[in-house]
This record gives structure tokens, sequence and C-alpha cells, in this order.
């Protein structure tokens, strides 16, 4: 598991992760608070800095991996 998100993308994410786990379920009522959960997606993909989806995609915005790429040619 590589790393394949930017450090701007993993702060968006966390905070999209958050954002959605706090204030969804105390904004929404009876059972539709349960799509808070949905939180947890964003949260640990920017956590961990790998986003399943961008993998297979072949998509990286870490810029590190990046600038080796570059410098490798």
């Amino acid at each position: 598991m590589t790393i394949n998100e930017g450090k701007t993308e993993r702060i968006l994410r966390v905070s999209a992760g958050l954002f959605l786990l706090i204030l969804l379920p105390l904004t929404l009522p009876g059972a539709a608070k349960w799509w808070g959960v949905v939180g947890l997606l964003p949260l640990l993909t920017g956590l961990t800095g790998f986003c399943p989806v961008w993998s297979l995609l072949r998509i990286n915005t870490c810029a590190t991996k990046q600038k080796d790429k570059a410098l490798s040619h």
C-alpha cells in the first residue's frame, strides 16, 4: 500500500470525514443519522494516505512521488 494522496488532499479528506461523522448525526432525524457513518471512508483514507479508487484509476496526488518520478527521467 503506497501513499497516493498529497498533503492537501489528506487534510481535506480528514476534515470532510470528521464533518460527516459529527454533523450529520446531530442534524438528521431518526435512522437517517446513520448516514454519518459514511464519514469513515474519507476519514480513514485521509489518515492512511491511501485511496483504493485512486489506485485503480492510477491517480497520485502525492507531491513527493511526482518529484521522484520527474528526477528519474
